[in-house]
């Protein structure tokens, strides 16, 4: 038996709008490694925040890996390690902080374990209660930091159009630096210069050394298109942006509310009908 690997986003395609995961996802995913593949959960979140979801779905085994911070940083659930990682340069950071603070925009990123801010904020508020992260509010991105961050996300709950023309007027600072997309129409990322889903999804297939071809891919936003394009079967979900869906192999018929990840499993990965 050829072994696959199954790579599948969070937010929008496994959890639910509730942010659950549904019986019938959790039981098509240990299939899946029942059968002797693996299983990686693929997503823009930090890695503490993704390993409490592995968790959730008993995946914290041999077999089974996680891809963070839109592949910024690949992760052994079963060896507890950082298996690669990259981060931005400190002074990227803060001239990002900088530019968000002239344009009035809430920017975060992270430590080790914790959402790292600098003020309260309804944007925070909200993040939190979808991550279930610890947190910590520094006074200003010198005691914030202390280390290269894995990335920065800037976040704007009610205007996305402000979010993409800071990306838009920023795109020349940007070129040859980082890399910067949506995750959600809210969450405008800055990760490391080629972090992204797919360059994870082929780290991870020499890592273990399976065939590209052998790989299947599911996600819904902007951010998972790279994955879904270097994937053998790259699916979008039926609730997935317009532009995910064109790049896309396959669209399920049910979305992340109805087991469209349980659908992608069966059809494409145990080939069940």
């Amino acid at each position: 038996m050829s072994k696959k690997i199954l790579f599948v986003d969070l937010d929008g395609t496994l959890l639910k709008s509730d942010k659950t995961i549904s019986e019938i996802n959790k039981k098509a995913i240990q299939e899946v490694l029942e059968a002797g593949h693996y299983v990686v959960i693929a997503t823009g979140r930090a890695i503490a925040s993704g390993r409490e979801i592995a968790q959730e779905l008993g995946i914290v085994r041999t077999g089974c890996y996680l891809i963070a911070y839109n592949g910024g940083a690949i992760y052994d659930c079963a060896a507890d390690c950082i298996l690669h990682e990259q981060r931005l340069p400190i002074e990227y950071a803060e001239y990002l902080v900088s530019e968000a603070q002239k344009w009035g925009l809430y920017i975060q990123t992270y430590s080790a374990t914790k959402v790292l801010a600098m003020k309260a904020a309804r944007e925070l508020d909200v993040y939190l209660k979808r991550t279930h992260m610890p947190y910590r509010i520094e006074k200003d991105i010198w005691s914030m930091l202390n280390e290269e961050p894995p990335k920065m996300l800037l976040i704007s709950l009610d205007d996305r159009e402000k979010l993409e023309q800071f990306q838009k007027e920023h795109a020349g600072w940007e070129a040859g630096r980082c890399t910067s997309f949506f995750s959600s129409d809210e969450y405008l990322e800055y990760c490391p210069l080629g972090a992204t889903k797919g360059a994870g999804l082929l780290y991870l297939t020499r890592f273990l050394n399976v065939s590209p071809y052998n790989t299947i891919a599911v996600g819904d936003q902007e951010n998972d298109i790279p994955m879904l394009k270097n994937a053998q079967i790259g699916a979008a979900m039926v609730n997935a942006e317009e532009k995910v869906k064109e790049t896309a192999d396959y669209v399920t018929e049910a979305d992340n509310d109805h087991d469209g990840v349980a659908e992608v499993i069966y059809k494409f990965v145990l080939q069940k009908s």
